[in-house]
């Protein structure tokens, strides 16, 4: 029988709690949905800044849309460049403080397109064990040597860099883990590159907008500059559109633009898209309400959850990752949640390490105080009678 054996790997997922399901979204994202005909609070979103559904963003996207069309039509070497898109780099660069920007459709697709076009056989690339997908993905495709060091242990990355044999070496690392919340050591990742004459790559998909005091993401928060950074970050997250984008000096631009096949090889995003996200950057600067909202709402989950039986793991970010450990246990609770009208997605390996399943509670400036306080009173009941 054709696929007996991926029907019996799905068997297996599920009699282990792994199985994955899709929700339909009903409604525009934010921070109260419509999800398979029932209205919920959730806290399952990237748009950390509540910016997907903002008037102005859809207002621009409209005027994009009339000028533009709604296809590129074509890739950014053939004919989909549009003004639009080559605005838009001019404005990364500069809002990010670096020479040059190049536009990706997705952040994977931009981790994949980066690392592949500057690195290859011969070479190593060191990654932090927690690094997002995309990142060891990309590390496997480029043919170099990789070697992972343990989760922001700066002397493990030392040891390593300090007995690589290979010329050529990049360290990668997300600037906030995914499914931790925490920051990365930026600037001792930076002083071990310039000692050891490494590349850096960022990842700062869950930074860029966040992060600094102007939202300029992990670059600013530590106040870094350093011609061998490589910084990524994506743009549908706090920016609440789509797609990502490279930034560094303009000879790595220009590298990128020759080689990284991710870039070359595929479809420009729509670029009434780069038009709201010219918006989505003025609302970045104008706009600083919103992290202040953001850091608010973290102190105030902080402080109202008291759960005996599950534990927050250490993060000042959006990202507030609830340990529960079991498969079954995180699901059941999900769906505890779930049947008093709260979203709160059940994270499982292999997306985290085994025994270290949880809640991946993501705030957004569009929750309300209210909101918190019902996640948390509900959870600290929950965690009574569980």
């Amino acid at each position: 029988m054709p696929f007996a054996d991926l029907e019996d790997d799905l068997r297996a997922r599920e009699a282990q709690g792994l199985l994955r399901h899709r929700r339909i979204l009903e409604s525009a994202q934010g921070a109260h949905v419509t999800v398979d005909g029932q209205n919920y609070l959730a806290f399952c979103s990237n748009d950390y800044l509540g910016l997907a559904a903002h008037p102005a963003l859809i207002e621009a996207a409209c005027q994009g849309a009339a000028q533009y069309g709604v296809g590129a039509g074509a890739s950014h070497l053939i004919l989909g460049h549009t003004a639009a898109h080559h605005q838009l780099e001019t404005e990364l660069a500069q809002f990010t403080g670096q020479d040059a920007a190049l536009l990706f459709s997705t952040g994977y697709m931009a981790n994949l397109g980066i690392v592949t076009a500057l690195m290859g056989r011969n070479d190593l690339i060191l990654a932090d064990k927690l690094n997002h997908a995309s990142l060891n993905d990309a590390a496997q495709l480029s043919r170099a040597r990789l070697a992972r060091y343990k989760h922001l242990d700066i002397d493990h990355l030392q040891r390593l860099l300090a007995t690589a044999s290979e010329r050529k070496k990049m360290v990668v690392t997300d600037a906030v883990f995914s499914m931790d919340g925490d920051i990365a050591p930026l600037p001792a990742l930076l002083a071990l590159c310039e000692r050891y004459d490494a590349y850096l790559l960022v990842d700062d998909a869950h930074g860029f907008g966040v992060l600094g005091e102007h939202g300029r993401g992990i670059l600013e928060h530590f106040t870094l500059h350093s011609p061998r950074l490589i910084y990524m970050a994506t743009l549908g997250k706090a920016a609440g559109v789509f797609g990502a984008f490279a930034a560094g000096n303009r000879i790595l631009i220009q590298a990128l633009i020759q080689g990284a096949r991710s870039y070359i090889y595929t479809t420009a995003f729509p670029p009434l898209l780069a038009v709201a996200l010219h918006t989505s950057l003025q609302l970045f600067r104008e706009e600083s309400w919103r992290r202040q909202h953001l850091r608010e709402l973290v102190a105030d989950l902080k402080r109202q959850l008291h759960t005996q039986r599950w534990s927050l793991l250490p993060s000042d970010t959006p990202i507030q990752p609830l340990l529960v450990g079991g498969n079954q246990e995180v699901v059941a609770l999900s769906d505890a949640l779930r049947a008093r009208g709260i979203l709160v997605p059940a994270i499982r390996p292999p997306t985290v390490p085994k025994g270290e399943a949880r809640l991946r509670i993501s705030l957004s400036a569009a929750h309300s105080k209210d909101d918190v306080r019902r996640l948390a009173e509900t959870l600290n009941e929950l965690g009574k009678t569980f």
